[in-house]
């Protein structure tokens, strides 16, 4: 089937328009969606079968996990164990275009973490996706909506070239503003590791941590 097209202007989005889109969503459906960086494909992170889904659609190999955005740091928290530097850190790049890789809560299916224990998050700085995001429950699967390895989207146009029929809904808000994938950094402790380069470089995120163990240290 063809999906919903739901045209939405960036500057002043219509909450009934959204609102179905979310609803679709937290049901388990496919939604299609701009964020600050590319097209993201999401669903419902905590129901199973819809993750499943994601991956098979996506072509996506099942032990590759999978991101989700989210609309606070306080909905992060409800899926990732979260320590005061990782926090701190969170709050000094998001919104943003970095992916925060973080020890999975029990709430987290492990189809999301494909097992890992890992899981990563990220809060995006575009007001579209946050919205949909937050009437969804906080929460959204955030893959880009791609093929698997193929180039990340980023218009709805490019999305429906590769998708077309296996996604339930597009929400088509103009292109996203970035067109590159976030960076993603994995946090044990207080140490980062860079698992893929984006658009904020490691030697910013690295200055930032040694500001935050230094407040949190400060803090006591």
């Amino acid at each position: 089937m063809k999906p919903i097209i739901i045209r939405i202007d960036p500057s002043n989005p219509s909450e009934n328009e959204l609102l179905r889109a979310a609803q679709l969503a937290r049901d388990g459906g496919l939604v299609v969606y701009p964020t600050d960086t590319v097209y993201g494909l999401g669903t419902n992170p905590l129901m199973p079968s819809a993750v499943t889904r994601v991956y098979r659609v996506k072509e996506r190999p099942m032990d590759k996990p999978l991101p989700v955005l989210v609309s606070s740091i306080e909905a992060a928290k409800r899926l990732v164990e979260i320590s005061p530097v990782a926090e701190c850190l969170a709050r000094s790049l998001w919104p943003g275009a970095v992916t925060l890789v973080l020890p999975a809560k029990p709430i987290a299916p492990r189809e999301l973490h494909a097992g890992t224990g890992r899981l990563g998050v990220r809060m995006p700085n575009h007001q579209v996706a946050l919205r949909l995001i937050e009437m969804s429950g906080g929460a959204l699967v955030g893959t880009s909506a791609n093929k698997h390895g193929r180039e990340s989207p980023r218009t709805a146009r490019e999305v429906i070239e590769q998708l077309d029929g296996e996604v339930d809904v597009v929400v088509d808000a103009g292109p996203a503003p970035g067109g590159r994938p976030s960076t993603v950094v994995e946090i044990r402790g207080d140490e980062i590791r860079l698992v893929r380069e984006g658009p904020v470089g490691l030697g910013a995120i690295k200055r930032l941590l040694v500001k935050c163990r230094q407040r949190v240290s400060a803090q006591g």
